[in-house]
């Protein structure tokens, strides 16, 4: 499985949404990375989370991604997308995922706290849903797993000094 061209694919793609994350870890932002991908296999939109630094709630890297996508296709349907993300999307962007009709989410590390995909939750598969969204997880599981260990872990000791 390893070395088949669509997990490469998706794996290079996940490596870019990890190097987002780390720079938003280094600005102090809970570290999560996302891009989304066209029909085309272009990036249209390269986010990270930004919630300190904008002071919004809402500032996650999916819905930041979401909006960009829609700025960059002058459209709100985005069916024919790929949304790769590091960590498995909080109840907010997954309701966000369902309404841009993301044709495909691919994530890194499940989330057991929050996690509105598969851990916590299932949106995508609620009858209240209504898109039938594709999910991918797993996806350079150990990388997104250590990375936010590694960021909450510095964080914890950061304020215990």
């Amino acid at each position: 499985m390893l070395d088949n061209p669509i997990y490469l694919k998706h794996r290079d793609w996940m490596n870019r949404a990890i190097a987002l994350a780390q720079a938003a870890g280094d600005a102090g932002e809970i570290p999560v990375g996302a891009v989304i991908v066209d029909a085309q296999g272009n990036a249209i939109a390269q986010t990270a989370n930004r919630k300190e630094r904008d002071r919004d709630p809402t500032a996650h890297a999916e819905l930041l991604a979401i909006r960009q996508a829609a700025q960059t296709l002058q459209d709100w349907h985005l069916n024919q997308c790929t949304l790769y993300v590091t960590l498995e999307p909080c109840p907010m962007c997954a309701g966000a995922i369902i309404h841009a009709r993301l044709k495909l989410l691919v994530y890194g590390a499940d989330d057991p706290k929050t996690g509105a995909i598969r851990s916590v939750l299932n949106l995508p598969d609620s009858p209240a849903s209504n898109h039938r969204l594709q999910v991918l997880s797993g996806i350079n599981e150990s990388a997104c797993q250590d990375q936010l260990q590694a960021w909450f872990q510095q964080k914890r000791k950061n304020s215990a000094e």
